[in-house]
């Protein structure tokens, strides 16, 4: 029993630190190479990716063990919950399309049954909607916890998802910010009412079709890699929290997407539709770049002018960093677990801004 509620506790852990605040070592004063050379210090496996984006110009550097240069190369990676913002994404396109509104609850699509209350999508997509980071989908309980280490939502069927959603009972009211991919999870279901089409074979088109992202998709368990995958089977329905995988190359045409704001319905996912109070640090570096605000998947830093999300499997981590105005971004991609990706990301973004 100890140890099953152990292996419950270090899922969650290790998930949640794609978005929330993380102790660190003391990083100011130091260049983005320093950091690089520091958190790569004896990882002989290490391969990280590093991109820039800076008046439409895209460029990237491969680092390895102790921050030396690699070749030039395209390697596949997890971007673990950056897929939240292509799944908030395909909810801009719907409310363009007129499908929905951000104030629609979820009933409206979702056979489930009769209360007071359910959350709307504006606080579904915004982590306010009073739902927790996950839950353990069990028959007449729920454990804040995933079922399954190596995945999460192993094991949890769509009818399971709806049975919890109905369990629930909620405020109408905006709750406390919580990231929670049990939201994002329920986000797909209803993704899946709306276009009549399951979530992988849905983004997967809108991926190659109208992003013009040829080398980024649902993870198939089949793609060569950088390191151990997550396995994701093709029915959980967690997908839409984490599965996508990348390159450098697509997750930098990706930012001067949210640069350009194209395809135009994009603006929406960057509206500040949240307020966090008290706002969060998810960069731990010396800057206060703290998100004080959410727009539809993606985190706001107002004060810096920067938008941003992270993502962090068992694996993998990764970092996407954008300022419109100035018209850069910076996106990190590694085969390392833990929290590198947003280091080096955050400090690269504050020289360029400098």
């Amino acid at each position: 029993m100890k140890r099953h509620y152990l292996r419950l506790f270090l899922t969650i852990f290790i998930f949640l630190l794609s978005s929330c605040s993380t102790p660190f070592d003391d990083f100011s004063g130091m260049s983005s190479l320093e950091i690089i050379k520091y958190v790569t210090k004896g990882e002989k496996k290490a391969i990280i990716s590093v991109g820039i984006v800076q008046n439409g110009q895209n460029s990237f550097t491969v680092y390895g063990e102790n921050g030396r240069e690699l070749q030039k190369r395209e390697y596949i990676y997890e971007i673990a919950s950056i897929t939240k913002t292509f799944t908030a994404q395909l909810f801009a396109r719907a409310i363009n399309e007129g499908k929905l509104s951000l104030d629609d609850t979820i009933d409206r699509f979702l056979d489930l049954p009769l209360k007071k209350y359910y959350p709307t999508i504006r606080r579904l997509l915004t982590h306010t909607s009073g739902y927790k980071a996950a839950y353990y989908h069990n028959t007449g309980s729920l454990i804040e916890a995933t079922p399954n280490f190596e995945v999460i939502g192993g094991g949890v069927t769509e009818k399971m998802l709806l049975n919890t959603i109905g369990a629930i009972n909620l405020e109408d009211k905006d709750y406390p910010w919580e990231y929670s991919n049990f939201a994002f999870a329920v986000a797909g279901l209803i993704l899946k009412k709306i276009y009549s089409e399951d979530y992988t074979s849905m983004i997967n088109m809108y991926l190659s079709n109208d992003l013009n992202l040829h080398n980024t998709w649902v993870n198939d368990g089949k793609s060569v890699n950088v390191s151990n995958f997550w396995a994701w089977s093709k029915d959980n329905p967690y997908i839409p929290c984490g599965a996508i995988v990348s390159t450098i190359t697509d997750m930098m045409k990706y930012a001067q997407m949210q640069i350009d704001e194209q395809p135009s319905y994009v603006s929406l996912s960057h509206t500040e539709l949240a307020k966090l109070d008290p706002p969060i640090d998810v960069t731990g570096y010396d800057y206060d770049a703290k998100t004080d605000a959410m727009g539809l998947g993606w985190m706001i830093c107002s004060f810096y002018d920067l938008i941003h999300h992270s993502g962090n499997t068992g694996y993998s981590n990764s970092f996407i960093v954008f300022d419109k105005a100035r018209r850069i971004a910076v996106v990190v991609l590694t085969n390392m677990p833990g929290s590198q990706s947003r280091l080096i990301g955050s400090a690269i973004i504050k020289e360029l801004k400098q």
